[in-house]
């Protein structure tokens, strides 16, 4: 687990909430508290879908929104004249990406062992900060996985000039 402090966050809250950045990522969780609190939870519901949608998803195996799907929604909550009190947003690594990151960085680890690999996003009294998580369902010594995670999404916010 590494944490990140993010100084401009005005341009981390531009490429979060306005640019594609962070679109292929599943959302597990969101909180927002502005006037009222706001909680989103990322999980899917098959029965909303039609028959050919929900086939669909299942073929996938995709059982969470993207934050593209979400982020019009956070947009419209926390667009305003005032800063958001807080912000929690918990995304996670889609599997098909997650188990090529296993495979490549922990070999030993079987990929359907791995919950998921989450970064999770902390706003709150003009504080921003990231902090990178793994679930793993089995227990390992070696921190191969959490190395090559905190990697990943540290390259991720130094590609887009967030660190």
């Amino acid at each position: 687990m590494q944490a990140f402090q993010i100084e401009n966050i005005r341009s981390f809250m531009k490429q979060l909430l306005l640019q594609d950045t962070f679109d292929t990522f599943l959302v597990s969780e969101v909180s927002v508290t502005t006037f009222a609190s706001f909680r989103i939870d990322g999980s899917l519901h098959p029965e909303f879908y039609s028959q050919e949608e929900e086939q669909a998803l299942r073929q996938t195996g995709r059982t969470h929104a993207l934050w593209q799907e979400l982020r019009p929604f956070c947009l419209s909550v926390i667009r305003g004249q005032r800063q958001p009190l807080s912000l929690q947003i918990v995304l996670q690594l889609p599997p098909e990406k997650s188990r090529e990151l296993v495979l490549k960085h922990a070999p030993f680890l079987d990929p359907a062992d791995v919950f998921g690999l989450f970064f999770n996003i902390r706003y709150r009294g003009d504080v921003l900060t990231v902090t990178t998580g793994t679930s793993v369902r089995s227990f390992s010594p070696d921190r191969s996985l959490d190395t090559a995670w905190d990697g990943f999404v540290r390259k991720l916010l130094e590609d887009q000039d967030l660190l």
